[in-house]
């Protein structure tokens, strides 16, 4: 499609892979791009893609990314009609979303009353009560003190979770066993949930045992016309923030596919919703029951393995929508294609309690072939910095069947080489190595479990050996010295070794 039909230049107010991605998506459609960056970012990939590129402020995201009156303003000095705000910082703000309407200029995403109604968690539980969605049991409104709380925990039943009203990537989330840790929880939610996201509002509900996160990908225009790319599973996870996707799960069938489907398109049309978004779901493992978790109003940091599985470019379809034009889709005509897997490489430390790691990557080898997909904001002799959040890239795979793409990711993981920093790469590996994972055997707390137990048994065997050398070398080493302290040689000692003895010649 010709760019005039769309938009003369769009500012991507982002960083990172997705930057990128944005940026690959607009020279598809032949829109030019302007990149923004703070000092720490001066040389970061997403700078280097764009057509052109300007510094908004000091690394902090506060001081630079979050900035969005300077956003707009340079985005009106340059010419640019839309703002496209990937996903996190200016993605989900409501306010923004009017700053730019303001300015005249188009936000690439959903409407502000979409946003500003699905990132209030307890508005959109209350809204998806409405359209007879199943929920969690839990509130449908904020805390207001903790005496509160404890009357609703007595109701509402341990364990339980207690989430932040603006949490994302695992951020402000406590499971809470027993009554008498509700207390230290809740200061530590409250506390953690401020100091992110800005807003002190919790809320509870009740932990379901045995969960499957499943997400349902939809996309609507302004014509009011919605669809959804079937489901993503979500369930590798270590603190609540997704490590690996798949697509698609490997416990839904076709018809809780399409009562799923269904009810995200319930709640999506219920906002009026006009863009790419995800609606996440918990799905009982045991009985199959879902309940609905929550919206992100923006595009999914997973969305190119639904992309994989259904041929679809939702980043093009998002700037397409956001221009006006209605969706050329169908739901019949969206169809599952083979099975795609996404391992997400951060800059972290999986050895050492997954700890940041931050430096200068030295050397840079990305995985190719068939159906490999490298979704990177990284290059060799890039400095990587400690300020945002630390996902690198992308690593997506599709193949025919599940079992073809989890060894596609074997292959692929085994020569993705990133030298300079710690990443997850040794990570994703066990998992892919993993039998439980292999079987689609596996929920939520897979991480914690299952996949602990195994992978520490995996290590066993090579802790055992090198115990075992090291045994054979102090005792090697002790008794040479022994019969050194006697006067005597012995079979470990140089003299012997050369084929001498106090005596005479060692006989061989």
């Amino acid at each position: 499609m010709a760019a005039d039909s769309l938009f003369n230049k769009i500012l991507i107010a982002n960083r990172g892979e997705i930057a990128v991605r944005i940026i690959r998506s607009c020279k598809e459609l032949q829109i030019p791009t302007v990149a923004v960056y703070s000092e720490a970012d001066r040389g970061a990939l997403h700078v280097r893609a764009a057509d052109e590129a300007y510094c908004i402020g000091e690394a902090p995201g506060s001081r630079s990314y979050l900035r969005g009156d300077t956003i707009i303003a340079i985005a009106k000095k340059t010419g640019c009609d839309a703002i496209h705000p990937g996903y996190g910082f200016l993605s989900e703000r409501a306010d923004f979303a009017e700053q730019c309407a303001a300015a005249g200029i188009t936000f690439v995403g959903p409407n502000p009353h979409a946003i500003r109604v699905m990132c209030n968690k307890a508005a959109a539980r209350a809204l998806a009560a409405e359209v007879d969605v199943p929920l969690i049991p839990g509130m449908q409104e904020y805390l207001t003190d903790e005496g509160q709380a404890r009357e609703l925990a007595a109701t509402i039943g341990f364990p339980l979770m207690i989430k932040a009203a603006d949490g994302y990537g695992g951020k402000g989330m406590r499971k809470v066993e027993r009554p008498e840790d509700l207390s230290k929880a809740l200061r530590a939610v409250t506390s953690e949930t401020l100091n992110s996201f800005g807003r002190s509002e919790v809320y509870m509900e009740r932990y379901i045992e045995n969960t499957r996160h499943i997400e349902i990908q939809v996309l609507g225009d302004k014509q009011g016309h919605i669809v959804h790319f079937m489901e993503r599973e979500c369930s590798v996870q270590r603190r609540y923030q997704k490590m690996i996707e798949e697509a698609p799960s490997t416990i839904i069938n076709d018809e809780l596919r399409r009562k799923m489907g269904e009810a995200a398109i319930s709640i999506a049309r219920a906002v009026r919703y006009d863009s790419a978004g995800t609606v996440e779901f918990l799905v009982s493992a045991k009985t199959g029951d879902f309940f609905f978790l929550e919206m992100n109003p923006r595009l999914a940091v997973e969305h190119p393995i639904t992309e994989a599985i259904t041929g679809t470019d939702l980043c093009k379809e998002m700037i397409r929508v956001a221009a006006g034009l209605p969706l050329t889709l169908r739901q019949e005509e969206i169809k599952i294609r083979g099975h795609a897997i996404e391992c997400r490489i951060y800059a972290e430390d999986p050895d050492n309690n997954f700890f940041p790691s931050e430096g200068r990557i030295s050397c840079l080898r990305t995985p190719g072939g068939p159906g490999v997909r490298d979704e990177s904001g990284i290059y060799e002799g890039l400095d990587v910095p400690i300020y945002y959040d630390p996902l690198l890239a992308k690593l997506v795979i599709w193949a025919s069947t599940r079992e073809r793409c989890i060894s596609r990711a074997q292959r692929a993981l085994s020569e993705y080489f990133i030298k300079g920093i710690k990443t997850t790469i040794p990570f994703s590996e066990r998992i892919m190595k993993n039998r439980h994972f292999m079987a689609g055997d596996y929920d939520t707390t897979f991480t914690d479990t299952s996949f602990v137990k195994e992978d520490a048994a995996r290590e066993k065997p090579h802790l055992d050996l090198a115990l075992l050398a090291a045994v054979i070398k102090t005792f090697r080493r002790d008794k040479v010295r022994a019969c050194k302290n006697i006067g005597i040689s012995d079979a470990t000692t140089p003299a012997a070794q050369s084929g001498w003895k106090m005596s005479g010649r060692v006989k061989r």
